[in-house]
């Protein structure tokens, strides 16, 4: 991760984002000091036998606040993972949860690990352990705190830690809750892998539904022939990426790795291009894309949006005078330094960021929590009474018009929605209501220009009177 030296830290960014906001409110001292601390943080250090020898791994939950409950946030599997990016990740989680009006407080979780040097068996052993050591502290559960997948981590995982809480509370009939982000099979919810990377894309669509903030943006019409330049094929990247090139006509002009770029301008096929990867390890010998070896430089490349979706501290002070796109929507947790960002904004670059735009898949993560909490599938109860109104409608246009309807009308206007339909309908209407919230709030403060401390004001708003409501202060 690229950082100039005399920027702050990851935490210490975050937190001056919050002061940046808070000063613009007014908020009292005690109460913005209050809103700022992290509640709980706990370092756990567990021995695992691997290979015939005994290793030491260290992990940590932090806790940032418990105005909600359950806290939520993802467990990351990282070699460079410590305290202060976990404690700068569980408070950006506060925020992100606050501002799409999921009930839920700020939490995460890391383990310092590189998990392409252990083996599955391997792997299912030590996040064992870890669940464990978590359960033993009281931080998982599906009442208090509930982990999600992050960098390094998936499916996979949430599915051994969920079985590894059953067995420890075998009495406990909301186990399947106590972590988001499962197999559907193992408790999960339809749309959840794609989650993230699909609120990206409602989120840049909602923004391109506002001419108004297009023109602040240098740019105009609609996303049709928008060129995009994306960092990482991860998860949230492919996904995004993927959807808007095939559903919206986005031009996917470089795709940039950690061990390089592939730059098309006239659009590189990302499903094709994850097929390869799928198929080859890696993006270098991609046929249909030039090569660059010095991926990091094509952050630099000319194009309408450029969409960070990796690591956090990607765009600098170092670098960040050098970015030539119209619009950056921060799909990754703290992609642009605190320093950079205000770069960004004197060069009039807006900036889509991460507490808003990266909360896709906390959104669909709380509608898992909701679907094990009440122990039913969305749609079960509606689905084929919606079909027949449908059907009823079908026959009544008929009798009306005396024409018949095409088996596709028909299919069309009867087919009831299942649990994929009614999450993708819930996480649109979420990131749309999340948007125009945030615009009210810069457009009735003269003092706000930005949209990162829109939504940092909007969410501490929240938060603030969240804590009145219940008399904390």
């Amino acid at each position: 991760m690229t950082k100039a030296f005399n920027e702050p830290s990851f935490r210490d960014g975050v937190n001056l984002m919050v002061d940046r906001a808070m000063s613009v409110m007014g908020l009292d001292e005690g109460v913005a000091k209050a809103i700022k601390s992290c509640n709980a943080v706990l370092q756990v250090q567990f021995p695992v036998k691997i290979r015939g020898k005994i290793e030491v791994f260290t992990g940590w939950r932090a806790t940032h606040s418990t105005h909600r409950l359950p806290s939520k946030g993802g467990i990351r599997y990282a070699p460079y993972a410590d305290q202060n990016e976990v404690e700068a990740l569980a408070a950006l989680m506060t925020y992100k949860c606050a501002i799409v009006d999921v009930p839920f407080g700020g939490s995460k979780g890391a383990l310092l690990i590189d998990p392409s040097q252990y083996s599955r068996d391997e792997m299912e052993l030590i996040t064992r352990r870890f669940t464990l050591e978590l359960i033993r502290k009281g931080f998982l559960s599906p009442s208090t705190n509930v982990p999600a997948p992050d960098i390094g981590t998936g499916q996979r995982e949430m599915a051994w830690m969920a079985d590894t809480y059953k067995h420890l509370f075998p009495e406990d009939i909301n186990y399947v809750a106590c972590v988001t982000g499962k197999p559907v099979h193992h408790g999960g919810i339809q749309g959840r892998v794609e989650a993230t990377g699909r609120g990206v894309q409602f989120a840049i669509k909602e923004f391109f539904r506002h001419s108004d903030d297009v023109k602040g943006a240098h740019m105009e019409g609609t996303l049709d022939g928008k060129t995009c330049v994306i960092q990482g094929l991860g998860n949230v990247g492919y996904h995004a990426a993927k959807f808007l090139s095939e559903e919206d006509g986005v031009k996917i002009t470089a795709v940039i790795e950690y061990n390089g770029a592939l730059i098309n301008d006239d659009g590189i096929d990302i499903e094709q291009l994850h097929q390869h990867v799928e198929e080859h390890g890696g993006i270098e010998s991609y046929p249909c894309a030039k090569f660059v070896e010095n991926g990091h430089d094509v952050l630099e490349k000319k194009c309408d949006i450029l969409i960070p979706a990796a690591l956090e501290s990607q765009i600098t002070m170092e670098n960040a005078d050098q970015i030539k796109a119209k619009l950056i929507v921060e799909a990754a947790n703290g992609p642009i330094t605190f320093g950079a960002d205000d770069i960004l904004r004197k060069k009039g670059i807006v900036i889509i960021p991460d507490a808003y735009a990266n909360a896709g898949g906390v959104t669909v993560s709380y509608f898992e929590w909701i679907r094990n909490i009440s122990h039913i599938r969305f749609g079960r109860m509606q689905r084929r009474h919606d079909e027949m109104r449908g059907a009823e409608m079908t026959r009544v246009l008929e009798e009306a018009t005396g024409r018949s309807v095409s088996d596709k009308m028909k299919n069309s206007i009867s087919r009831g929605a299942d649990e994929l339909d009614l999450v993708r309908s819930g996480l649109d209407d979420t990131m749309r209501l999340a948007y125009q919230e945030i615009r009210e709030t810069r457009e009735n403060n003269e003092n706000i220009d930005d949209l990162r401390t829109a939504v940092y004001v909007t969410s501490i708003e929240k938060i603030a009177r969240s804590y009145l409501e219940v008399g904390v202060f």
